[in-house]
């Protein structure tokens, strides 16, 4: 299996994308995945086939959750590498994509395949491949608070036990991957520029949803 890349310059400068509406992929977290259209079964192929990279990017119009076609993107997406899959008898593949880096569509290249192809820059996303980079700015006390109250809100039930174990960086992470927002509000996420900012938006978010009373199943 290839190397996860370890920074950049490791990066190809040219990645296949997939563009899912509401689907936030962070550094060092993962994200499940069902394939089943030709155009995104070619592209597992082809990066099983390769460095197992695939860019995982909002389209801008949130009302189609994949759409086809040369629909506008949003200019910052996550990397992904395939670190697990599973064929099904008719053909589809079930992956598991686990967070590299966040990077800068540059533009779209032309491409033969079904699926689309950027050129990227993660360059300015660097301290994304270094695990839990930023994690002691996270006012961890708060977070967490934020979890109870959200969890009694909404009559969630979580397993503290885990919660307790699990490091800040990841943790915030998840929670903002599984939170019920919607596309805009995880673009928001995605692009916020530190893991303290990240973990202080889902806070506000939150919050504004407890104050509104609105309450939604993780997803």
């Amino acid at each position: 299996m290839p190397k996860r890349p370890a920074q950049p310059a490791d990066l190809p400068p040219i990645v296949p994308l997939f563009p899912l509406s509401g689907a936030l992929l962070l550094p060092f977290s993962h994200r499940p995945l069902n394939i089943f259209e030709p155009r995104y079964i070619e592209m597992i192929d082809a990066a099983l086939a390769g460095d197992r990279l695939i860019g995982l990017i909002q389209p801008e119009d949130s009302r189609e959750e994949s759409p086809k076609g040369a629909s506008a993107l949003h200019p910052i997406g996550c990397l992904g590498r395939i670190t697990h899959f599973e064929e099904s008898g008719d053909g589809r593949y079930f992956v598991i994509l686990e967070g590299v880096a966040r990077f800068r569509l540059v533009r779209e290249v032309p491409a033969e395949t079904l699926y689309r192809q950027g050129e990227i820059d993660a360059e300015a996303f660097a301290s994304d491949f270094t695990r839990n980079f930023g994690e002691e700015g996270v006012d961890r006390t708060r977070f967490v608070r934020m979890m109870r109250d959200y969890a009694q809100f909404a009559n969630i039930e979580l397993n503290w036990e885990e919660i307790e174990s699990t490091g800040t960086a990841d943790l915030v992470n998840f929670c903002c991957m599984v939170s019920p927002y919607g596309a805009a509000e995880k673009q928001v996420l995605l692009e916020a520029p530190t893991l303290e900012a990240r973990a202080e938006t889902l806070i506000a978010m939150t919050e504004y949803e407890m104050a509104r009373g609105n309450s939604a199943p993780l997803n």
